[in-house]
């Protein structure tokens, strides 16, 4: 969508600090981060929310969490927090999923 912040960072139109990337997530560091270790991972292809990503394409939703995965252990976390927020409701901002992976500091629940 070319009017998709994502969409537009995965595309390589606005820069980002891309740390990890997969054949179908793209990871990179928030603008605004809530903890020492703040990555956005998002799927390639513009899915609006977690749930739509999960019914159009699972595959992508596990490689989403295998990624995130894949960033904490670089970071050098074994502990760390998994975020996916689904509607303004919820503190989505940018819909496209994005799975917010957060490390670093004490994470105390519940989260809000």
């Amino acid at each position: 969508m070319e009017d998709c912040l994502f969409c537009r960072i995965v595309a390589g139109e606005i820069p980002a600090d891309v740390v990890h990337v997969t054949e179908g997530t793209v990871a990179f560091r928030d603008v605004a981060p809530q903890a020492p270790v703040h990555v956005l991972v998002v799927p390639r292809a513009h899915h609006a929310n977690a749930a739509e990503l999960a019914a159009g394409d699972p595959a992508v939703m596990s490689e989403l969490v295998s990624t995130a995965a894949a960033v904490a252990a670089a970071e050098g976390h074994e502990d760390y927090r998994l975020v996916l927020n689904t509607g303004a409701g919820a503190g989505q901002s940018v819909f496209h999923t994005h799975l917010h992976v957060l490390a670093g500091r004490p994470l105390s629940w519940p989260p809000g």
